[in-house]
């Protein structure tokens, strides 16, 4: 049967993209907001220590098409963000910034534009050996946005979490887990290795 596809102008090539790792953060056990580091040690399991760390995580809001509760693989090992990003958000929101570590980031990458648009299997090639690959975007929740809303003293807490869950729409930059692990330095240079990419025609 002949390829239907192998002569269409829509299907975009692989590329790769070059930025550099620009923040650390990792999270205690006991809360998703995150504190600045100089290194993260990765494992198999994600984050050495860290809030989301481990082979499987428990579903929730994000898979309706399970039950509450249902154990399943951790796609979601490593939060990533983007400063000019963040910098829309904030600006959307009326503050004057949103930090990465109010939302749960454990990294900040510059250099690759629209970060949060890096499509799913997207590899990041890491200078010291680490490789991440890409899940998707992080669905903006009112859980971070309640936590912008405390540590920005904002007057209605409420109001400014539904604000961020607009604002950061496809903004709140993309989670990853730990394909290659070893450990990453804050300053170092990574490679975003992009895949085809198509639009399934049904």
């Amino acid at each position: 049967m002949t390829d239907l596809f192998a002569t269409r102008t829509d299907i975009l090539p692989a590329r790769k993209i070059a930025g550099r790792v620009s923040g650390l953060f990792q999270a205690p056990k006991d809360s998703f907001v995150t504190a600045a580091t100089d290194t993260l040690d990765l494992t198999f399991e994600g984050i050495r220590g860290d809030y989301h760390a481990g082979l499987t995580r428990r579903s929730g809001g994000r898979e309706p098409w399970y039950p509450r509760g249902t154990e399943m693989r951790n796609e979601r090992h490593i939060s990533i963000l983007a400063a000019d990003e963040l910098d829309i958000i904030a600006s959307a929101m009326g503050l004057a910034d949103v930090k990465p570590e109010w939302i749960g980031a454990n990294m900040v990458v510059d250099g690759i534009p629209s970060l949060s648009m890096l499509p799913p299997r997207t590899l990041l090639f890491f200078e010291g050996g680490v490789t991440l690959k890409v899940d998707g975007q992080n669905a903006p929740c009112k859980v971070a946005g309640r936590s912008i809303a405390e540590r920005a003293q904002t007057a209605d807490h409420t109001s400014t979490a539904l604000d961020f869950v607009k604002a950061s729409k496809r903004l709140r930059g993309i989670v990853a887990w730990v394909e290659v692990p070893g450990l990453i330095r804050s300053g170092e240079k990574v490679d975003a290795r992009l895949p085809e990419q198509w639009i399934y025609p049904g």
